[in-house]
């Protein structure tokens, strides 16, 4: 799995905009209350939803286009690099098992116990 840098995730970010844009833009509601689903002709946002996986980067909620980046932290542990559209910048993240709840600022290399 590709382990991604602060810088290299920053600079991905325009690129990541427009993939969650195309994948948006192409979802139809799906066969069961709630769901969504990508009709027949959706190949570019099956490429975006491509890309994505291949690039390791987890689309965890596309409503609000929230995103989890892999990234080796200064201990060497598996951490994630946190990001929603909505957010001017990437600035957080959390251990895989603490999830959004557990976000806490890239700035703050004081990694927990």
């Amino acid at each position: 799995m590709r382990s991604w840098t602060v810088e290299e995730a920053r600079a991905y970010l325009p690129r990541l905009r427009e993939l969650v844009g195309l994948i948006d833009a192409a979802l139809v509601p799906g066969p069961e209350p709630g769901t969504h689903a990508l009709p027949a002709g959706s190949e570019h946002a099956e490429a975006a939803i491509a890309e994505l996986h291949s690039g390791g980067i987890v689309l965890r909620r596309l409503d609000v286009g929230l995103v989890d980046f892999p990234w080796q932290g200064p201990d060497g542990e598996l951490r994630l690099l946190c990001y929603q559209l909505d957010e001017p910048d990437l600035a957080w993240w959390h251990r895989p098992e603490d999830g959004f709840a557990g976000r806490r600022p890239i700035a703050d290399i004081t990694w927990p116990a």
